[in-house]
């Protein structure tokens, strides 16, 4: 799941795809209605990939975050943040980060966060194929060392010449 190409526009419903530049804006396309309209530079654009939920300990990046919902929920859809109330929205998100900061995090926010979570997971758009990734570019980056460093064996014919 590429989230840098996901984009939260100020002001504009839902979600849009990044689908290229001009000279003055950025063209996106709605995921909502596929319709392509251009966004501007004073219009607060974010990605989804910079967005992080304040916690107590650190800040937690949104993909984490959806990670962390998607195996609660066994990859199934969360409630409906515009029909739970305050106490459901805020009793799911603890449950999702505990640790979450409660003074910064507010329930427009958890709404957010499950409403974006519902739509991608809708769109087939959540894919968490990083930890295989991770596993194999470890893997890699291990083999390469060796390759680099190979393990020296001690040179034995010296020691023996030496002791003779």
């Amino acid at each position: 799941m590429d989230l840098s190409k996901i984009l939260s526009i100020s002001g504009k419903p839902g979600l849009y795809k990044l689908v290229g530049e001009a000279k003055n804006n950025i063209i996106v396309e709605s995921l909502i209605d596929g319709k392509r309209v251009p966004a501007f530079s004073h219009e607060r654009i974010s990605t989804l990939q910079e967005i992080s939920i304040y916690d107590e300990n650190e800040d937690v990046p949104l993909k984490d975050v959806f990670k962390k919902i998607y195996e609660m929920q066994d990859g199934k859809t969360v409630l409906n943040p515009k029909k739970a109330s305050s106490n459901e929205i805020k009793a799911l998100f603890e449950k999702v980060l505990p640790d979450y900061d409660r003074d910064a995090v507010y329930v427009s926010d958890m709404k957010k966060v499950f409403t974006w979570y519902n739509f991608l997971l809708e769109k087939d758009m959540l894919e968490f194929p990083e930890e295989e990734e991770e596993a194999a570019e470890a893997e890699k980056t291990e083999n390469k060392t060796e390759e680099e460093n190979p393990k020296e064996e001690p040179d034995n014919k010296e020691t023996e010449a030496d002791n003779a």
